[in-house]
């Protein structure tokens, strides 16, 4: 028995083959570009998906039987927006999660329908990279295209109609739409009637691991599938890759250290953060909710500080010698915690949790004549730190109590700055033996919709092991002057921020 899970990622497919123990067999990473046809906007035609999909899918069905194949779980980039004719046609190109167009429409959405209203509903305030400000952009911008909407859709049910003919989708992603009464996991008769929006667009809703539609004749065609496979509902990317890593009970809790930064917490009810700082979504696991932060610039800020600052560590590695962030990281390990007296703020793209702010700049700030290069390496290490603290102390404030924080993304396999969390969370960090991310969760979630496993709980207890543990060292009273500097620099920096974006 073996399950494949696909997600339709910002750049790329990725697809893996999984046995029933959990074992990769196969992965496809089709690559694709979006467009950006001005500032603040990102575009991609779901075309490239469906093609990028058909040939992963033949990459790994190529030494394979179809019909081994038990079921096929979805995931993929949130928020984005698919319109569809009564034809079940493309009308525009997807406008994306990372698209920034309609800040004009979250407050004229917010206004309309009520700031408070609008948090107890949807678990969120209206936020530009979520769906309904785009489709309000629709509105307003392309009346023509808008009139003639007959479906909306998120980028991983573009892929599941195309596969299977029907429309479905799933509360784990369409938590981010801002048209979900997350609460009572159901679209929000409010927010659409409140818009003068139809139900009758949106697909219907199921929890994560129904198997809530098959491949059809012509999308076995196309694929090599075969016909009538189980296609499983799956997850929005961030609950997918949460259920890769494990986090499928109440306080487990896993930090991201991707481009960007994730902090994700299983809650067993519905929580909201009073003032709407923290994501509350509902989980891929049935009946379940999370809390989600999330810092635009993690290991992005690494990478920037390589590629601007690490050039000589860039030739290094280019000739043949260690890799370049080893080498940073390194000397990096020689300088006092705290970076004596040095301070990053990693706002390099604006920022989103705690600070929802597009305006928020990066910034190093306390540097004297002292600091040397390995200060401010050590320094950009901390910063991203105490930004992914700023989530996981929200979701404290909550009552979450992790015993610890289960750790994945490229960053994380820094010995260095693997302590450092420790230390700075306060809790032990562990990796675990998955880091596949969201597609692997997605065939997870598939092999118990295909009954492989009872539940998801169960399938994580069987797949997902923990491969090594991070304890805390004597160095967190060390980190808590400079995180409290850290948190009073956004407040007191916000309007310089503010006036700097408008140059």
């Amino acid at each position: 028995m073996k399950f494949i899970g696909i997600d339709v990622g910002t750049s790329s497919i990725k697809a893996l083959l999984v046995d029933s123990s959990g074992k990769v067999l196969a992965s496809s990473n089709p690559e694709y570009p979006f467009q950006t046809p001005a500032p603040l906007q990102a575009e991609t035609d779901p075309e490239v998906w469906w093609e990028a999909t058909c040939k992963a899918l033949k990459e790994l069905l190529k030494d394979v039987k179809s019909e081994s194949i038990a079921g096929i779980g979805l995931t993929g980039q949130m928020h984005g927006l698919v319109i569809l004719d009564a034809h079940g046609q493309v009308l525009r190109p997807c406008i994306m999660w990372n698209d920034q167009r309609s800040f004009k429409e979250c407050e004229e959405m917010t206004e309309l329908l009520g700031e408070a209203e609008v948090l107890r509903l949807t678990g969120n305030p209206i936020l530009a990279g979520f769906t309904a400000p785009k489709l309000r952009w629709v509105e307003k911008n392309e009346p023509e295209v808008f009139s003639k909407i007959s479906k909306v859709l998120l980028p991983k049910d573009y892929i599941r109609y195309r596969l299977t003919g029907e429309f479905f989708s799933e509360v784990s992603d369409a938590s981010g739409t801002s048209m979900l009464n997350v609460g009572e996991r159901k679209w929000s008769d409010e927010i659409l009637s409140g818009m003068g929006w139809s139900k009758d667009w949106l697909p219907e809703l199921t929890e994560s691991t129904i198997a809530s539609t098959k491949i059809s004749p012509d999308a076995s065609s196309q694929t090599g599938l075969f016909i009538g496979t189980p296609v499983i509902a799956g997850g929005g990317d961030q609950a997918a890759q949460a259920v890769g890593c494990g986090i499928v009970r109440e306080g487990m809790v896993s930090a991201t250290l991707g481009t960007s930064g994730v902090v994700f917490a299983q809650s067993n009810q519905y929580r909201v953060e009073p003032e709407g700082k923290l994501h509350a979504f509902c989980h891929a696991v049935p009946g379940k909710w999370h809390l989600m932060g999330v810092m635009l610039s993690a290991a992005g800020s690494f990478q920037w500080y390589k590629n601007q600052l690490g050039r000589e560590e860039q030739s290094i590695e280019n000739g043949g010698g260690e890799n370049a962030y080893e080498i940073l990281t390194r000397s990096a390990e020689q300088v006092a915690v705290g970076c004596e007296g040095l301070v990053f703020l990693p706002y390099l793209s604006g920022e989103r949790t705690p600070h929802p702010d597009p305006h928020a700049r990066g910034a190093f700030v306390g540097l004297t004549l002292r600091h040397s290069k390995a200060h401010l390496t050590r320094a950009v290490l901390e910063g991203v730190s105490y930004g992914l603290k700023d989530s996981l102390s929200l979701m404290q404030e909550l009552g979450i109590r992790p015993d610890k924080v289960i750790l994945s993304g490229g960053g994380a396999r820094s010995s260095l700055w693997k302590q450092m969390l420790a230390d700075i969370f306060e809790s032990p960090c562990s990796l675990v033996n998955a880091r596949e991310g969201a597609a692997y969760g997605a065939a997870l979630l598939a092999s118990v919709g295909c009954d492989h496993f009872s539940s998801v709980e169960e399938a994580s207890d069987s797949w997902i092991k923990e491969t090594e543990l991070v304890e805390i060292s004597s160095n967190p009273s060390k980190y808590h002057k400079n995180y409290k500097i850290y948190q009073n620099l956004y407040p007191r920096l916000k309007e310089s921020f503010r006036e700097l974006s408008a140059e």
